[in-house]
């Protein structure tokens, strides 16, 4: 039986990108912003904090005490939004170590975290959380090392920045790339560094590329990708899965069917990101629900 040391397990908590659409039109893709937990070598990474890390932390209260290291991509609400909602970082025992860039003028994640807590915004401060938080400030091309697991950082090209992070361990890669606007001429040198030869690819797919380029609602220049261009960085990257993630709100469950239909008509590896899906990743990359 393997133990958590030999196991890397991805594990979607929220997939939507920009506000949560909680309904009855998006029950089977769900409706809660980003977070994604991965379990790697016995460690616990989680991946942005948007409302999905709710229900993340509400799994996590029949495991206390509980420890983990949590990466944002940036602090745009859609995710962030779910941290003051993170249940074990209020109670004393829980361990957090808490990553992300540094923006312009010299704003820390902390900071930024703690300035959502603070009124008129919520009614609590950062500093009642009882649980022991680590801050630690990130620049692009920075590597994290917890063991035999290798946490490495990218530029992505988004508007205010944004972080993009690939975790190695062992002769396993997964590469989250959330949120990032395609070059119309090129693919993205730091996108590819990231996504090169991994195993699983979890890519800001927000729209189709006829509602990127669409004539009256064009999308150029709103800081995300489509799924089209999710395959020509996995195909360009030697990708073997490719997760399209971060769905446009609007994007209802029949709408989420077809993109993956045609997505894999033309990229057998990719499918869509699927609240509660996880995927296993091992020599044969196997997805369960």
């Amino acid at each position: 039986m393997s133990t958590p040391e030999d196991q890397f397990i991805i594990h979607f908590w929220g997939v939507r990108g920009s506000i949560a659409c909680p309904g009855t039109a998006t029950v089977k893709y769900g409706g809660n912003t980003p977070c994604v937990e991965m379990l790697v070598g016995g460690y616990r990474l989680i991946f942005d904090a948007g409302t999905g890390i709710h229900v993340l932390g509400q799994s996590l209260l029949s495991h206390l005490p509980v420890s983990g290291h949590l990466f944002f991509s940036h602090s745009h609400w859609d995710h962030i939004q779910g941290f003051p909602f993170f249940s074990p970082a209020f109670m004393e025992g829980n361990e957090f170590d808490i990553y992300g860039g540094v923006i312009p003028h010299g704003v820390t994640i902390e900071h930024r975290l703690h300035d959502q807590m603070n009124q008129p915004n919520f009614p609590v401060p950062l500093q009642v959380m009882g649980a022991n938080l680590r801050f630690h400030n990130l620049d692009y091309n920075d590597e994290i090392k917890l063991g035999d697991v290798t946490i490495a950082t990218g530029m992505l090209n988004h508007p205010g920045g944004a972080m993009g992070y690939r975790v190695s361990w062992r002769d396993y890669a997964v590469a989250y790339i959330t949120d990032t606007e395609h070059f119309p001429d090129r693919l993205d040198r730091n996108i590819l560094a990231l996504a090169d030869r991994a195993d699983v690819l979890i890519y800001d797919s927000m729209y189709t590329d006829a509602e990127y380029h669409h004539p009256q609602t064009s999308k150029v220049g709103w800081g995300h990708s489509t799924w089209q261009e999710g395959v020509k960085i996995a195909r360009a990257a030697n990708v073997k899965q490719l997760v399209i993630f971060h769905h446009d709100p609007n994007h209802n469950d029949e709408f989420m069917d077809a993109i993956e239909v045609e997505s894999q008509q033309t990229f057998a590896g990719s499918i869509v990101a699927r609240e509660g899906m996880k995927i296993l990743v091992t020599d044969q990359v196997s997805i369960a629900n």
